[in-house]
């Protein structure tokens, strides 16, 4: 059974940063791709960031892009987001997910991917 675990959110004052992690077990970590989406609060789930299978490829959300980095660690079975110069727009619940067949492309949407963990809460006071 895939499971991912969230961690790393919490309450930052705008312009600060956060790293968050997602930490994969179940299967073998590398060779499907990988993504982080959020929610935020009376808003539909929306897509931050992917990686590919082996993370040669990265993709972002016009929103975070330059600010944003997604990265993953397969000697840690590990998937990151360090987020810089946050704002009150950022605030949401993140959610990192990956897919359940082997791909070499990334993926937007929702349905590009299987397996979800509970979220991390992100909260910027201005």
């Amino acid at each position: 059974q895939v499971q991912l675990v969230e961690s790393g959110g919490g309450l930052v004052q705008a312009g600060g940063s956060l790293r968050l992690s997602c930490a994969a077990s179940g299967r073998t970590f590398g060779g499907y791709r990988m993504g982080w989406f959020r929610q935020g609060p009376g808003k539909e789930r929306e897509f931050v960031a992917a990686i590919s299978s082996i993370g040669g490829v990265t993709i972002y959300a016009d929103s975070v892009k330059g600010r944003f980095t997604i990265s993953r660690d397969s000697t840690k079975n590990t998937l990151y987001l360090l987020m810089n110069s946050l704002t009150s727009e950022d605030t949401a619940q993140y959610y990192c997910a990956t897919a359940s067949s082997r791909s070499a492309s990334v993926g937007r949407k929702p349905s590009d991917y299987s397996y979800w963990g509970q979220g991390t809460q992100v909260t910027v006071s201005s």
